[in-house]
C-alpha cells in the first residue's frame, strides 16, 4: 500500500444542498488510499447512510466515528431510534458497508507513515468543560442558557438508557480506554473522535459556553498515553492544526455553508499519514 494515503474528513452535514455536493465530489486520488469520518455526516438516518455507503464505494477503506448530530433523533425522521439504539443501528448499518467502527477491531495501516493503529472513537462529553466561573454541571448549563448558547443535543439526542449524556459518555470513555489498553504496545496509534480529546482547543470558540458539549477532562492524556502519532476530530467547525506534547492535533470538519464559503479554497480531505512535513500555521474558521 506504499501508494496510498490516509485522509479524514468531518461535519459534512449533507443536509445543505452544498455540503451534499461537496460530498458527491470527494474522491481518492488513489486505489489505495484510505478515508477517516470523524462523524457529523448528517441527522436523518437516510442521509447518513446514503453519505457513508457513497464514499466506502470510492475508498478502499473508511473508518466512522459517530458525531452529536448522527446521534440526533430529529422530528419526521422515519428512523425514530434513540440513543444507544440508534447508535447500535448506526453500527450495523455500516457494518454492512464494510465500514470500520468504534465497536470493530481497530484496522492498522500499514501505508506510508504506517504501521500505525486507526481507532475509531466515540467518547462524547460530561459537561467537564464548564462555562466560565461554573463549579458545577448544573451551573455551567444554567449559565449557558442565560447566554443563549444551549446546544441542540439537549433536546434531541437521547441518552436512552442512560441517566444522561455524562452517564453515557463515563461508560463510552471506560469501554474505550479498555480496548486502547489491549492495543500492541509497539505500534503508534492514529485517535479517530468526532470531540476533541483534550479542552485546550475549544479555547477559541467564540462562545465560551459551548465548550461543555465539546468533551471530556477524562480524556485528556490519551494522546500521550496511547502513543498517537495524530489525533483527528470535528465539531467545532475550526479546521487547523495544533501540536499538544508533540503530538499534531487535526480539526477536519467542513462545517455549514456559510462557515466554509468566505474561506479561502482548500482541498477538504486532510492528510493524516504520512505525516506532513514540518509544522503547519493555524488556520481558523467560523466556530459554532
Amino acid at each position: 500500500m506504499s501508494g496510498g494515503r490516509l485522509y479524514a474528513i468531518s461535519d459534512l452535514h449533507v443536509a445543505h444542498a452544498e455540503n451534499r455536493a461537496l460530498t458527491e465530489s470527494l474522491r481518492p486520488f488513489s486505489d489505495e488510499d484510505w478515508l477517516i469520518v470523524a462523524g457529523d455526516v448528517g441527522e436523518r438516518y437516510a442521509d447518513v447512510e446514503w453519505a457513508l455507503s457513497l464514499l466506502a464505494d470510492r475508498f478502499r477503506r473508511v473508518v466512522w466515528s459517530p458525531g452529536n448530530h448522527e446521534l440526533w433523533t430529529p422530528p419526521g425522521d422515519p428512523c425514530d431510534l434513540r440513543g444507544e439504539k440508534r447508535y447500535s443501528a448506526l453500527v450495523e448499518t455500516c457494518r454492512g458497508l464494510g465500514i470500520a467502527t468504534p465497536e470493530d477491531p481497530y484496522p492498522v495501516w500499514e501505508g506510508a507513515g504506517g504501521p500505525a493503529v486507526v481507532a475509531p472513537l466515540f467518547a462524547l462529553y460530561d459537561y467537564s468543560f464548564r462555562a466560565p466561573g461554573s463549579r458545577t454541571k448544573e451551573e455551567s448549563l444554567s449559565r449557558a442558557h442565560e447566554a443563549g448558547v444551549v446546544c441542540t443535543d439537549e433536546y434531541l439526542l437521547h441518552p436512552d438508557p442512560y441517566a444522561g449524556r455524562d452517564a453515557w459518555c463515563r461508560a463510552r470513555v471506560a469501554y474505550t480506554q479498555a480496548r486502547l489498553d489491549a492495543v500492541d504496545p509497539g505500534l503508534p496509534t492514529v485517535l479517530v473522535n468526532h470531540w476533541p480529546l483534550l479542552r485546550d482547543p475549544t479555547r477559541i470558540l467564540r462562545y465560551p459556553e459551548f465548550a461543555q458539549w465539546c468533551g471530556t477532562e477524562l480524556t485528556a492524556d490519551w494522546h500521550v498515553r496511547f502513543r498517537a502519532a495524530a489525533v483527528v476530530y470535528g465539531h467545532l467547525h475550526i479546521p487547523r492544526v495544533t501540536w499538544h506534547d508533540g503530538v499534531r492535533f487535526e480539526e477536519v470538519s467542513v462545517g455549514y455553508p456559510r462557515e466554509w464559503r468566505p474561506r479561502p479554497p482548500r482541498e477538504p480531505l486532510r492528510q493524516i499519514l504520512p505525516l506532513p512535513e514540518g509544522r503547519p500555521g493555524e488556520s481558523s474558521g467560523a466556530d459554532r
